[in-house]
């Protein structure tokens, strides 16, 4: 299958006064026309800046070190702003974080949704607002002619987050970016949000990237999976290879901290330590003293993404044989 997007070799730099702190360096991945992929990690692992790097929105002291983004060939990295404007929105959507601030609280939500419309359209106003109206019914929002003239705030959380998916899906982009999408949701609403995100990229034909640190609400939306530690892919492969059999520690890891209802008295299994400080990286593997494997090379020779069992690739020097345990 021809790569929608592709990502080679991607590295984000944030020049601070005590020291550049590389949140991405050196990711690589792509995902296909219809696919959804998974991008996995404990907070600071540079999954939100890998979002916001493909659409270009890395501020100051932040910048793009090297590498490229490619849609449908088309290298992102120096398209140039005024490129980037007509694609955001129209070629690449985002369901940013918290949808208690993703709305401008100073405008309507029909208005918010008439703005996508007619940047990246040429439908009429009466178009627009049918639409619109069609839209917030396909996410799910009763009464939708009415809600149009409604302000965030007389939205529930729940609601809100449909609003800002529906406004990701308007203007039919062939790629979404869903940052945490379900993050300051309870858990029923994010069931919900979880079934509406994929039943409408399913009927809309686009690809998504799921970013998240939930390998329980990953297993059930992607295709694949990118395990992401210290701004680097540690792991990557099929969703059900990733979460059946993974090669690496950091990934079993992941997986041991997800309750088990079959097990409810048992004590949940940890990653022992922190997420070390990315300004000051261990040389070597950056899992080594957090990893239960760990040996002497491990402290002197960074591994290499390399294949393993089924569809996997991870980089350690001693990967998990399938049914192992970390």
């Amino acid at each position: 299958m021809t790569a929608l997007l592709k990502v080679e070799n991607l590295r984000t730099w944030f020049h601070t006064f005590s020291g550049v702190v590389k949140a991405v360096n050196g990711v690589s991945f792509e995902i296909g026309a219809g696919e959804v992929m998974g991008l996995v990690g404990e907070s600071g692992g540079g999954k939100s800046v890998v979002g916001f790097s493909i659409l270009g929105l890395i501020d100051s002291p932040g910048q793009i070190e090297g590498g490229q983004i490619l849609l449908n060939g088309e290298d992102l990295v120096t398209a140039g702003e005024p490129r980037l404007r007509q694609i955001r929105g129209k070629e690449i959507s985002m369901v940013f974080q918290d949808p208690m601030t993703s709305l401008n609280p100073l405008h309507t939500v029909g208005r918010q949704m008439d703005e996508v419309l007619r940047l990246h359209t040429k439908l009429t106003a009466p178009e627009r607002l049918s639409a619109c109206v069609e839209m917030l019914e396909s996410v799910g929002i009763s009464r939708a002619a009415e809600r149009l003239t409604a302000y965030p705030h007389q939205f529930s959380g729940g609601m809100r987050q449909r609003v800002v998916i529906a406004i990701a899906l308007l203007a039919k982009p062939r790629l979404i970016i869903a940052d945490e999408p379900t993050t300051a949701l309870d858990v029923t609403i994010q069931s919900q949000i979880l079934k509406l995100m994929r039943r409408q990229i399913a009927e809309k034909g686009a690809s998504m990237i799921l970013i998240t640190h939930d390998l329980a609400v990953v297993s059930e939306m992607a295709d694949h999976i990118t395990v992401l530690y210290c701004g680097k892919v540690v792991e990557t492969g099929a969703t059900r290879d990733i979460i059946e059999t993974p090669s690496h520690p950091y990934t079993r890891g992941l997986i041991d901290s997800i309750p088990d209802p079959e097990h409810r008295a048992a004590r949940l299994r940890q990653i022992p330590g922190t997420v070390p400080d990315i300004r000051n990286l261990p040389k070597g593997c950056n899992f080594r003293d957090r990893c239960p494997r760990a040996q002497a090379i491990c402290a002197v020779e960074e591994p290499a993404l390399a294949p393993r069992h089924a569809s996997l690739s991870s980089a350690c020097h001693f990967p998990l044989q399938p049914g192992e345990l970390a």
